[in-house]
């Protein structure tokens, strides 16, 4: 019964092409929808079951080799819940957005086959059978990213299937080596195998192979780059179900890296948190400069993604890892609702206006109080606030820092307390940019566009309640943390210590006078920066009216100031140097000269063996099937045009039974033979970005073969 989790919605996908023809296209957001419930209500059912004590295993033997292996715990349980939840709602906005939008069925099928694959992931019991879900979850989202088919939105998939496809293929090397180790890839008693490694360096190293792929996922620096890029030209509800929940899936890989691999590696926990800080201070400085809503929304995730990978380092630096553990979890979960309600909200601004850019949608929540109560939850959440979700997990965050920073000294200790005052710093650059954006939808002057085509129904009735429940949510975790958040917690601690036991922490003050001191640190910071920085170097006067600059460094965006330049010009230069020497040296002597002459002889005695057996055949056996107007055809022409009849009789005769019986096969065949224009544009987005992703695939393949031939 395991396996319906992901079973359900490959099902679905499937339904979804017996839908054919115009008329079925209003059919597909519904079927799609049903899907959604029915996976939510079933990971409800596994969530109350795990939670009262029931354990859920499914082994599906003789499967590629390895096999597939599934289980669940409070972990799964819990994020199983929240993933399916933001699938239904997702897809419950999606019918008002995607109207007046092409290919909505191809929308609809990956969107559900997304979904089987990212609970594939969660509920992987072995690291293969969860990095067979991985690739087939980058693949099956790439499509979201290229929906629109634009030039952008091509590049933009482009970017993000190279990365995926890279960090896969580093990904694999890190399994090859750990499976090489230990002999089990296995998560139960994952922490036991490894720790009987003694290779610690060389274990290290297959850490940090697999965190590269993990962290090309989540969205960790330096490969981050399909983060803000995917986000802006992505449909809206897939936006937020990319930065929500897909981000989540690369973080669900290092927390078994940081609690079960390299479970108390100090080494990895430095690189972790190094990681963690960058990307969290970087994600929030481009989100301080951006002037595109859906843009601001995705660097603000990669700034979250960083805080919860400092809190996944801090595991390996502080004795106090149930602390870290527990505000990372809990920041996950923070962070995947509080980017479903942003995100959905950044879709209704582009449903109204068809723009997501800060001069043209100003002034558009004026006179919508929903719109407003939801983006105000949602921001103050994600700005640490107190009394709202994102202070509790931001708070056990920051004390596991602090706890770190006073159990080390000297040299150690100034880099925790550094990393705290960045933790900070990048906590008031998210209440700087998400001020910004409250002021450029509800407080300034509205734009032309925005009195020309706003709309005042926005929103449909079934959609606020769903976007009203995480956003009432954020207040009532916030006032009462100790009611929920912490229970919810305890239930994911074991996953982060494989399976472990943990001991008890004394209850947090989370409203003592200390932790309140570094949300107002932060609050602070975050206001200065605003109407000092923001107001005053992002934005200038044209007569009355204020309109925002952009203002990002071009050294900021590292695709197209190093990666591009690096993989397509400077590699390419360098192979061609290398190669030419030896081409000219070695390559054109041996095939120019050498090699003709040592196959002198036997090519000439092959050569007369092969005309007398053509000349035999010419006058025995083919001198019957050529046709009298085709006489003068050479052999290799008669060889063609005998297979050529023989495969038109075979295909003949599969048209006249086996695709005209088939309900199937014949749908499909009308479908590909009418030359439907969605289905062949399905085929040429795919085939423009796939030859970069194989070109990358290719290096990487390479790469891997270099290393298993040194190792």
């Amino acid at each position: 019964m395991l396996t319906g989790l992901f079973f359900l919605p490959f099902l679905g996908a499937a339904a979804l092409l017996a839908f054919r023809g115009k008329s079925a296209e209003r059919f597909l957001g519904g079927v799609a929808q049903a899907v959604a419930v029915a996976e939510f209500l079933l990971a409800l059912i596994f969530c109350i079951g795990t939670f009262c004590g029931k354990g859920y295993v499914c082994a599906l033997d003789g499967i590629v080799g390895f096999g597939l292996h599934f289980t669940m715990d409070g972990f799964r349980a819990a994020y199983l819940v929240i993933l399916t939840f933001m699938w239904m709602t997702a897809l419950a906005f999606s019918p008002e957005y995607m109207k007046g939008h092409e290919n909505t069925r191809r929308y609809y099928l990956f969107t559900l086959l997304t979904l089987g694959a990212t609970a594939g992931v969660f509920l992987a019991a072995d690291l293969m059978t969860m990095f067979i879900f991985f690739e087939v979850m980058s693949f099956t989202s790439y499509v979201w990213v290229a929906q629109e088919e634009t030039r952008g939105a091509l590049r933009a998939a482009e970017t993000y299937l190279a990365v995926a496809v890279v960090g896969g293929m580093v990904m694999l090397m890190g399994l090859f080596l750990l499976h090489h180790m230990t002999g089990t890839l296995a998560m139960d008693g994952l922490r036991e195998a490894y720790a009987a490694v003694k290779d610690r360096g060389m274990l290290l190293v297959a850490g940090c192979l697999m965190l590269f792929g993990f962290g090309a996922k989540a969205g960790m620096f330096p490969l981050h780059i399909w983060l803000p890029k995917a986000h802006p030209v992505a449909p809206a509800p897939a936006s937020a179900l990319l930065s929500g929940v897909l981000t989540k899936a690369g973080v669900f890989g290092i927390i078994l890296l940081s609690g079960s691999v390299l479970s108390g590696e100090e080494d990895f926990g430095w690189i972790v948190l190094a990681l963690g800080v960058v990307t969290m201070f970087l994600g929030a400085l481009l989100g301080v400069f951006s002037i595109d809503l859906k843009r601001t929304f995705a660097c603000s995730s990669v700034s979250q993604i960083g805080f919860i990978l400092t809190g996944l380092g801090m595991m390996n630096l502080t004795k106090e890892a149930q602390l870290a553990a527990n505000g990372a979890f809990l920041h996950m979960v923070n962070h995947s609702l509080i980017k479903l309600v942003l995100f959905l909200l950044a879709g209704v601004v582009y449903q109204n206006l068809h723009t997501l850019d800060f001069n043209e949608i100003k002034g558009f929540g004026r006179g919508k109080p929903f719109f407003l109560a939801a983006y105000t939850a949602g921001a103050l959440a994600i700005g640490g606030v107190p009394l709202f979700s994102g202070y509790v997990s931001k708070t056990m965050l920051h004390e596991a820092i602090v706890a770190g920073s006073h159990e080390r000294v000297g040299q150690l200790h100034h880099l925790l307390a550094a990393s705290e005052w960045i933790f900070l710093l990048s906590g008031g650059m998210t209440v700087a940019y998400m001020l910004k954006v409250f002021f450029v939808l509800f407080v300034d002057e509205p734009s032309r566009t925005v009195k020309h085509h706003a709309s005042k129904k926005y929103l449909s009735l079934p959609v606020k309640l769903l976007l009203g429940v995480p956003a009432l949510l954020f207040a009532l975790l916030g006032c009462f943390p100790g009611l929920l958040m912490q229970p919810l917690a305890k239930k994911a601690e074991p996953f982060f210590f494989g399976g472990g036991a943990v001991h008890e922490l004394e209850k947090i003050h989370y409203f003592s006078f200390e932790n309140l001191k570094g949300a107002l640190i932060s609050l602070g910071i975050g206001l200065f920066l605003y109407f000092v920085a923001v107001r005053r170097l992002l934005r200038r006067r044209k007569g009355n009216a204020a309109y925002y600059v952009n203002r990002i460094p071009a050294w900021l965006d590292l695709e197209d100031a190093v990666y591009r330049p690096v993989f397509v010009r400077l590699v390419p230069t360098l192979f061609t140097a290398l190669v030419r020497p030896f081409d000219k040296l070695v390559t054109a002597k041996f095939f120019g000269q050498t090699l003709p002459f040592l196959l002198a002889v036997p090519c000439r005695l092959l050569d007369k063996l092969v005309e007398g057996l053509v000349s035999l055949l010419q006058n025995t056996v083919f001198a019957q099937v050529r046709p009298k107007e085709e006489k003068g055809m050479g052999i290799s022409d008669t060889i063609a045009y005998a297979i050529g009849s023989i495969l038109d009789a075979i295909a003949a005769f599969a048209n006249r039974t086996v695709r005209k019986k088939n309900p199937i096969t014949k749908s499909f065949v009308e479908a590909c033979s009418s030359g439907e224009e969605k289905f062949s544009r399905t085929v040429r987005l795919v085939t423009r970005s796939v030859s970069y992703g194989l070109m990358l695939s290719c290096i990487g393949l390479l790469l891997t073969i270099l290393y298993l031939l040194i190792g």
